[in-house]
């Protein structure tokens, strides 16, 4: 069943999330390997700058304190996008649901305390080779109401 175009800017949001120091660093050592839940710390590869990772490191640096690694923006600028394909009016049958693709721009640098919101919308919905294309466009603002990462999140639907 094809998507229904109607649904073309409809939003979800706002989402918020407080991004803390300790995520920051899990989320550097994880890169490394590490699991850092289960208790098997690690180093992080040679090539991950102790700006996203070493408080001491990163206060010496030009952020004042440890920051987000770029990637790190999907942990919470996903979230529009997941309830749009979670929302029951639109239909998307999740079982034959392909993660198409997804850009991240940055437009400001993440640290931690910061208190991010997300707001997303639809704004493409298409037919293609007999599959069906969501795309969701979002926005994530710091505190300050100043622009942190633009995501444009594209599912693809595969026929029946």
């Amino acid at each position: 069943m094809a998507l229904d175009p109607k649904f073309v800017g409809r939003a979800y949001g706002p989402f918020t999330y407080e991004i803390g120091r300790e995520k920051l660093r899990e989320f550097s050592l994880i890169l490394g390997g590490s699991v850092p839940s289960a208790g098997t710390f690690g180093e992080p590869p040679e090539h991950v700058s102790p700006l996203l990772y070493s408080q001491e490191a990163a206060q010496a640096g030009p952020y004042g304190d440890v920051i987000a690694f770029p990637s790190f923006a999907v942990v919470f600028a996903i979230r529009p996008f997941s309830a749009a394909i979670a929302d029951p009016e639109l239909g998307v049958d999740r079982v034959r649901l392909v993660h198409g693709e997804q850009e991240l721009e940055f437009l400001g640098v993440m640290r931690p305390g910061d208190v991010l919101t997300t707001t997303g919308e639809i704004t493409e919905l298409y037919r293609k080779a007999g599959m069906d294309f969501l795309v969701v466009t979002t926005q994530t603002l710091n505190a300050k109401g100043e622009p942190v990462v633009r995501g444009v999140w594209t599912a693809v639907i595969r026929p029946a």
